[in-house]
């Protein structure tokens, strides 16, 4: 179990304690919704997860089965939200940019666990999660 905190600091701006490490992040309400974009909003950090997550599943499967590392890959999650109420999520399109060669994934491990990794797998079912890699 994993503990983590946060305050309320006024001006839409809350701040999150990881309770194990104690890093702190501050997030800030959307621009569209009275925010200021001075911090990831509460959704930003769903898409950042999902991308945190997707790229970290797939190096653990790199190194246990297939023995190499993805030092420098990249990922980015675009998110879309809903122009209807209620206010959600209705698509997060993550791209990854592998540092090494497709070749080296012949059966194609990484890509399945890409969409097998555990945010990926507690979103909603109805929320489209495309990933593409390159």
């Amino acid at each position: 179990m994993v503990k983590s905190t946060g305050i309320y600091r006024g001006g839409l701006n809350c701040e999150l304690t990881h309770g194990p490490s104690g890093q702190v992040i501050s997030t800030d309400a959307p621009v569209d919704n009275e925010g200021k974009r001075e911090a990831f909003s509460p959704t930003d950090l769903t898409a950042a997860s999902l991308g945190s997550c997707v790229v970290t599943t797939m190096a653990i499967a790199a190194r246990k089965r297939l023995g190499i590392e993805l030092d420098g890959t990249r990922w980015e999650v675009t998110k879309e939200m809903s122009s209807d109420a209620p206010r959600r999520i209705v698509r997060l399109t993550t791209e990854v940019w592998l540092s090494i060669p497709r070749s080296k994934d012949v059966d194609g491990v990484l890509e399945r666990v890409a969409h097998g990794c555990p945010v990926h797998r507690s979103l909603h079912p109805d929320l489209e999660k495309p990933v593409v890699f390159h």
